[in-house]
């Protein structure tokens, strides 16, 4: 494989690309001269294996009803067990449009109107916005912090539990701290849910995006004992940039649970397009995990540029990034309100990015960055936040 071109411009404005071509509707941030950073999808093309495929199905042309690919569920098992060390059978994949899609079939599926379901904040926003949608409740469960790294919070959270607690949903690795849980930190918030007789739900989608030095475990692994309880979440389409194909993995290996999952999945009428699932058969092969090896060199350069020069700013801190290519900062140094630091970031930087409040308690003073772009556009955007913080300095 050559090595991919992660400096290559790739022109994303109007091709309807919501990250860039939204900015100006969302945040006033007009794509001529603004950076797009806020939408979670990187500025990179896919690896060349998922462009054969696709240009497979197009040279073919005809876009009938598809039958099961051979490959797929192999494809997936065979990741699983190379890259995470984690064996699973075909039968436990069921396969959802894209992974909001599958929390959403999970809350559906396994709780009620009314019932409160624990989210761990902040924490990626369409958790909450699902839960509510549904009619059930969000308990917001405040994250500590160690040392300027996200920890849980045992003895604070065991006092918010009310008795209505139905699920909760792990979002391993963090998004948007970027913290790595360790085996130990996955352990215990497994007997915590076996101790209240809460269904875990563990959106894994980041975890091949794990920066040098870090290693992220599955749940499944480091805590078997759950697996009566357990959903797990996985996509390839964060991995490789193909969110758009919204397709991805409810692994269930409890054959009650799975059993429940996939009836209400049958009972919607959810079936798989046949782009996604030969995009995801194509990504996940030697050549696309040559591909992410690449990737998360390439990302680890951006986070360490981008954390130089966000520290140097007097009041920002960048909380340390461990996978992802999301960076968490922190402007409640600067003494500004969180208006302020949003409309300098905005209006004086000329960079869209998410506002931390929208992650839920605990991020009111935090933005959010996606360093996943060409290293050109980091550089750019560390040298406007220096512009428009210039009076601290």
């Amino acid at each position: 494989m050559s090595t991919p071109d992660f400096d290559e411009i790739i022109e994303r404005r109007g091709t309807n690309c919501n990250k860039w071509d939204d900015m100006q509707a969302v945040y006033g941030v007009s794509p001529d001269d603004g950076l797009a950073m806020w939408v979670a999808d990187m500025d990179f093309r896919p690896p060349a294996a998922v462009q054969r495929a696709i240009k497979g199905l197009a040279a073919h042309g005809v876009y009938g009803y598809p039958s099961q690919h051979p490959d797929y569920l192999p494809s997936i098992q065979w990741w699983m067990k190379e890259r995470h060390g984690w064996e699973i059978e075909p039968d436990w994949i069921l396969t959802a449009h894209g992974l909001v899609n599958g929390t959403a079939l999970a809350v559906s599926a396994f709780t009620e109107p009314g019932d409160r379901v624990i989210l761990m904040t902040p924490v990626y926003h369409a958790f909450s916005r699902v839960i509510r949608a549904q009619g059930r409740e969000v308990a917001e469960f405040p994250l500590a912090r160690d040392d300027g790294r996200y920890v849980f919070d045992w003895d604070g959270w065991s006092a918010l539990l009310t008795g209505g607690e139905k699920m909760l949903i792990l979002c391993s690795p963090h998004n948007p701290g970027g913290r790595v849980w360790t085996g130990d930190e996955l352990r215990e918030v497994a007997e915590f849910c076996i101790a209240h007789d809460l269904l875990l739900v563990s959106d894994e989608i980041h975890h091949d995006l794990v920066m040098p030095g870090h290693s992220h475990s599955v749940m499944a692994k480091a805590a078997p004992q759950i697996c009566d309880r357990l959903i797990t979440l996985t996509a390839a389409t964060k991995t490789f940039n193909i969110a758009g194909a919204h397709v991805g993995n409810a692994i269930i290996s409890d054959p009650g649970l799975r059993r429940i999952y996939k009836g209400l999945m049958a009972g919607l009428g959810l079936s798989t397009g046949m782009f996604g699932v030969d995009m995801v058969t194509a990504a996940y092969s030697p050549e696309g995990a040559e591909w992410v090896d690449a990737l998360t060199r390439y990302l680890d350069g951006n986070r360490r540029i981008f954390d130089e020069g966000v520290n140097a700013i007097p009041g920002l801190r960048s909380m340390p990034l461990e996978a992802t290519y999301l960076s968490w900062v922190d402007f409640e140094g600067t003494g500004m309100t969180p208006e302020e630091t949003k409309r300098r970031v905005a209006k004086g930087a000329k960079i869209a990015a998410n506002a931390g409040e929208t992650f839920g308690k605990g991020g009111e003073n935090f933005m959010r960055f996606n360093i996943a772009t060409p290293r050109a556009n980091v550089e750019k955007a560390i040298s406007r936040l220096q512009e428009a913080f210039s009076d601290l300095q």
